[in-house]
């Protein structure tokens, strides 16, 4: 590859992942080894090179146990091209609905920008630099035009006319005065052009009217006659200018050819597709898709993603993706479908299974207080910005647990993401009290917890409207 992407051994990444997401070692470690081949594969001989397909992973499990995040973390550690879809939202071509090789096409556009901002910050000294120039040349130029307006005055605070202070002539002088921030409250007058608003269709199938819309305003941007809108002459401050100037340098410094080229490289050799949901498109009662009514067309999706899970070649605007070597996570909860129920030939694509464990007491309470962006964290930081300290002591935050595990239990059993609601309506008065109660300390102790929540869980009913 292009560029040499960071390397993690399967312990380092699974102690990355502890710092977000609590328990689940079956499926960090599953995951840890899928990256690790990646790296091991680059460095086999090139006869087996294009052999070695990537192993791909389903796990089972219910929701908010962090399927979706241990994948989207996993990316970020890989720097990795990653696109969460729903299987569900996904028909048999044919049928109303998105067709299956749109993930990849988005997945390649995601690809793209990441690596064009990757190119941008390697640049960005350089374009900061071309663009103070223009900046200079544009303060020098209104500093000329203005001294040669008549009447050229301005009203002191006591009410004298004054002469206006102009721009120093030697711009070694106006440069040090920009970069002091002196000049921050002057305008000057530059071109801009701005950007139509995307257009966006839905076929109803096949071809995703987006991708064709995205490629004629590509074509027609390529000879002058599309991309951004006519270009306007506007007054704008100094640091806005300095934004836009640093922007459209980098624009030109940037070699589009070969972000294309590396974005393409990267899609195919570590791009990740998190297929959420693929308990949705499983049979139920038969499989093959021989079926009537919904049977039809999940059999039908199943038969579709199975060339691109495969191994196929999609078109995008970019250029040609083959997807032989993207690595695909499948998730879903399998609560009324089990994995045999999906055709025996899409299952055999997905040799690793991990069975991802409901959460328990004791988990809610180290989500709420191990991660680095546990909720805690969270809120402390929002008051924060209001002058209002929170301090949690532990028995609120194991009677937090208990609630969000007992709430769990009796009613809809949602994961951690019941810790939002039981929060949210715990803290909700001092939220809303916090711009009046600046520089105030509030300890949450046990007792409020039990108080603000105590006669939720008491009341059936009612919990289940609120949490």
């Amino acid at each position: 590859m292009s560029t040499e992407l960071p390397v993690f051994t399967p312990r380092e990444t699974v102690s990355e992942l502890d710092r977000y997401i609590v328990g689940q070692h079956k499926a960090k470690r599953a995951v840890a080894i899928a990256l690790r081949n990646r790296w091991r594969r680059r460095r086999v001989p090139d006869e087996l090179r294009d052999e070695i397909a990537p192993k791909n992973i389903i796990m089972i499990g219910p929701t908010g146990v962090g399927k979706t995040e241990i994948a989207r973390r996993l990316a970020r550690l890989g720097q990795a091209p990653f696109i969460k879809v729903e299987a569900s939202k996904f028909t048999e071509v044919g049928y109303v609905g998105r067709d299956v090789e749109s993930m990849i096409r988005d997945l390649t556009d995601l690809a793209v920008n990441m690596v064009k901002a990757e190119q941008a910050e390697r640049v960005e000294a350089q374009a900061a630099r071309v663009a103070e120039d223009r900046l200079l040349e544009l303060l020098m130029k209104g500093s000329e035009d203005q001294s040669r307006t008549a009447g050229y005055f301005a009203v002191s605070p006591d009410g004298q006319a004054v002469a206006r202070k102009g721009l120093p002539g030697d711009r070694e002088d106006v440069r040090k005065l920009l970069r002091k921030g002196e000049l921050d409250d002057r305008e000057v007058e530059m071109s801009t052009r701005s950007t139509p608003p995307p257009i966006s269709f839905e076929m109803l199938n096949g071809a995703d009217m987006n991708e064709m819309l995205g490629s004629m305003r590509d074509a027609l941007g390529n000879i002058g006659l599309g991309g951004k809108g006519p270009s306007k002459l506007r007054k704008v401050r100094v640091p806005e200018a300095l934004r836009l100037l640093t922007a459209e340098e980098s624009e030109k410094l940037v070699d589009m050819d070969r972000v294309t080229s590396d974005a393409l490289d990267r899609v195919q050799h570590t791009g990740i597709v998190f297929l959420d949901e693929i308990d949705k498109i499983a049979l139920g009662g038969g499989r093959g898709g021989g079926g009537q009514g919904p049977d039809v067309s999940r059999g039908g999706v199943q038969r579709d993603l199975l060339p691109i899970v495969e191994g196929s070649t999609v078109t995008t605007k970019h250029g040609v993706v083959k997807t032989d070597h993207i690595l695909f996570i499948a998730a879903g909860a399998f609560h009324e479908t089990k994995v045999s129920d999906l055709i025996p030939e899409l299952q055999g694509r997905f040799p690793i299974r991990v069975e991802l464990e409901a959460l328990t007491e004791q988990d809610f309470f180290r989500i709420l207080t191990e991660p680095r962006n546990s909720l805690v964290r969270q809120y402390e930081a929002l008051l924060a910005t209001e002058g209002v300290t929170l301090e949690f002591g532990e028995s609120a935050l194991r009677e937090l647990a208990r609630v969000a595990y007992e709430a769990n239990t009796r009613l809809e059993n949602i994961g951690a993401r019941r810790l939002h609601t039981v929060m949210e309506t715990l803290l909700e008065e001092i939220s809303f009290q916090a711009p009046e109660r600046k520089g105030h300390v509030i300890a949450v102790d046990e007792a409020m917890v039990r108080a603000r929540l105590g006669e939720v869980l008491e009341d059936e009913d009612l919990s289940r409207y609120i949490l």
